[in-house]
């Protein structure tokens, strides 16, 4: 058997610099998924010559709606510099299915969860808990709506009106990133703008994702078609994982269990949401 072939494609591929990075987007967006750092994960791999493609690894529920947006945007800047394909591993719904439309491609896992592109604002109303605790809260403000939201007293038709507009306006946002990104028509895109989520093969057939992967390996070969390498070199950037992250403990990225849920009180209470 010849080998006259083996040694430049050995050596080809050992001096090849060129990458695919993987950046992952897992938990909740402006909760576990720490916004900033993916910020500059992006960044930097579109400003890198190393990086000629991206993998991003999605597996959220979605989150807080600005930073999904801002993390949309950031996609589609580096997707216009190079091919990004988005693989919706378990999840990819509201807000991170939000991120994926800013991608070149989307790609799911075939029994993945894809979808939930919807706008949802939740606050608790505890006035009566607080007249059984014998506690008042007295307030001083300077507009009618600087306590919209506020749990220490019923919501006025005033606020709930301005709560839909804010709602609603989010939710416009939201959907003319889905509707440019994937092409829909506006019958189209209200068939699928529901809050659902479907399984992947149920979205590839609703034209939300591109196709499918079974594994990461799969929709890095799809990356690296893209991008026109040869080989398959990797690079991951994004927060480091931690110790547990590493060992695949479940939920080991989410931070102390009180300060987590703290966290996650505070934003369903603060700010409408882009979430399944």
């Amino acid at each position: 058997m010849s080998s006259d072939g083996a040694l430049p494609d050995l050596l080809s591929r050992i001096t090849d610099r060129r990458r695919i990075a993987i950046v992952p987007v897992h938990g909740v967006i402006g909760g576990a998924v720490r916004t900033e750092a993916l910020l500059r994960a992006l960044g930097l791999a579109r400003k890198s010559r190393a990086v000629h493609g991206v993998l991003l690894d999605i597996d959220s529920p979605g989150g807080a709606a600005i930073p999904s947006e801002a993390l949309h945007v950031a996609t589609k800047r580096l997707a216009a510099a190079k091919p990004v394909v988005a693989w919706i591993r378990g999840t990819g719904a509201s807000g991170a299915y939000f991120v994926a439309c800013g991608a070149t491609r989307i790609l799911s896992f075939p029994s993945a969860l894809v979808g939930s592109i919807g706008v949802i604002s939740v606050r608790p109303v505890a006035v009566e808990a607080l007249r059984r605790l014998g506690t008042r809260v007295a307030v001083t403000k300077t507009g009618p709506f600087k306590d919209l939201g506020a749990p220490w007293r019923e919501p006025t038709d005033e606020d709930v009106a301005k709560e839909r507009e804010l709602v609603d306006a989010i939710f416009r946002r939201f959907t003319a990133g889905v509707k440019t990104a994937r092409g829909f028509d506006d019958p189209a895109l209200a068939r699928v703008a529901t809050g659902e989520v479907w399984l992947g093969t149920q979205a590839l057939d609703l034209r939300l994702v591109d196709g499918l992967a079974d594994d990461e390996e799969a929709a890095i070969e799809v990356a690296r078609d893209l991008a026109g390498l040869p080989h398959v070199h990797t690079v991951r950037l994004g927060p480091r994982r931690t110790m547990l992250q590493r060992l695949g403990v479940p939920g080991a990225g989410l931070g102390p269990p009180g300060a987590r849920w703290i966290a996650e009180l505070e934003g369903w209470l603060t700010a409408p949401r882009l979430r399944a």
